[in-house]
């Protein structure tokens, strides 16, 4: 059985304030491609479908639009939860759904959602597990007053409740949306203290193929978010994780296929005469900037049309924040703030800055 397992569309997701509904729109097209191209007998989408609780109506619209497109090519779909959707909302018809071979879990069950699908080797059981709070799974089965459980407890739990269902001997896939341990995150995953929410990738042990959801970057379990969500995310190589599954005896075949978005987020390190001679790109761009600039963005709009960021990547002096500061007596404002800013940033003010500066408290004293 052959599977295209992708994860984590953050449909509603902005970059920086930019609206990136086009982006999404545009990235669902090229995995419709790939749909057309490999075949896949199921679809799993692990978690993450929307990127708040309460999704913008464009971005439901999106996701209703491509329900119906997945309904028309009659290709079993399974969807779980992610810690980003509202288990309600994502819920809403998934009764209607079912007759469309559209599975969606979104909510604790008293027995997890169960799919299973044939192919010419037999029954494969798909366990749905969306993601919960370790509080949920101590109220549905312990009661409040027992003891609180880890993320790692809680999920080990409601793995092993999915595991009873599935005949000794049948091939398997798990559906979740976690943080394993020893898994690379990015700065657009929404975090957690500490290790807190860590779960071990041994409770899923006993499954022939795990699709989870949650970490942007492809790695093993993990298919990725099929766009860049952060500049923290501009080296990812983003893509949809294709599956074959043979008969029990044979080795699980995993395949990554590349995503081409419609805009590249791309961090570009330099001074600002470097920055210039870039050729002119519609990507989404975080400018860092080796040297102070006044008013980066307005130099640069004609090279990055779509500069979302500026930050500034400087050298410092070693000096200490409770260092004492020496300022020079008897000088002017303008020397003042030369002094303050060399203490701030361990350079001298430049020309530009300097100049700058002075017309500022030049206009501020005849203001006054």
């Amino acid at each position: 059985m052959k599977l295209l397992h992708t994860a984590d569309w953050h449909l509603g997701k902005t970059l920086k304030g930019q609206n990136l509904l086009d982006d999404q729109e545009f990235i669902l097209k090229e995995i419709f491609k790939i749909i057309d191209e490999e075949k896949p007998d199921a679809i799993l989408i692990a978690g993450d479908v929307y990127d708040r609780g309460v999704p913008p109506a464009e971005a439901v619209n999106l996701f209703d639009e491509t329900l119906n497109k997945l309904a028309e090519k009659k290709i079993p779909t399974l969807i779980i939860a992610g810690n980003h959707d509202s288990t309600t909302r994502l819920n809403f018809g998934s009764k209607l759904f079912e007759r469309q071979k559209i599975f969606i879990a979104s909510k604790l069950a008293d027995e997890p959602a169960q799919v299973v699908l044939e192919d010419k080797f037999g029954e494969i059981y798909f366990s749905l597990i969306p993601y919960f709070e370790p509080g949920e799974i101590r109220a549905k089965f312990f009661g409040e007053d027992s003891e609180r459980l880890t993320y790692n407890a809680a999920n080990k739990f409601y793995v092993d409740l999915a595991r009873k269902k599935i005949p000794a001997g049948k091939r398997s896939v798990a559906m979740a949306h976690v943080f394993l341990t020893g898994g690379e995150e990015s700065e657009s995953e929404r975090k957690f203290v500490g290790g807190a929410a860590n779960v071990d990738a041994q409770i899923f042990n006993d499954y022939d193929y795990v699709a989870l959801g949650h970490l942007h970057r492809p790695q093993k379990y993990y298919s990725g978010s099929p766009l860049k969500y952060s500049f923290d995310e501009a080296n990812h190589k983003k893509s949809v994780t294709i599956v074959n599954i043979f008969d029990k005896e044979d080795d699980v075949v995993i395949k990554k296929i590349p995503l081409t978005p419609r805009r590249d987020v791309r961090v570009e390190t330099g001074t600002l005469a470097e920055l210039r001679k870039i050729p002119r790109t519609e990507d989404y761009i975080c400018a860092r900037l080796t040297e102070r600039v006044i008013n980066p963005q307005d130099k640069l709009a004609n090279i990055f049309p779509h500069l979302l960021s500026v930050e500034f990547d400087l050298p410092h002096e070693n000096f200490s924040d409770n260092a004492p500061k020496q300022f020079r007596e008897g000088g002017s404002h303008l020397d003042y703030f030369a002094d303050f800013f060399k203490d701030q940033t361990g350079e001298d003010l430049n020309e530009e800055y300097r100049e700058a500066m002075g017309e500022f408290l030049s206009k501020i004293g005849k203001e006054e």
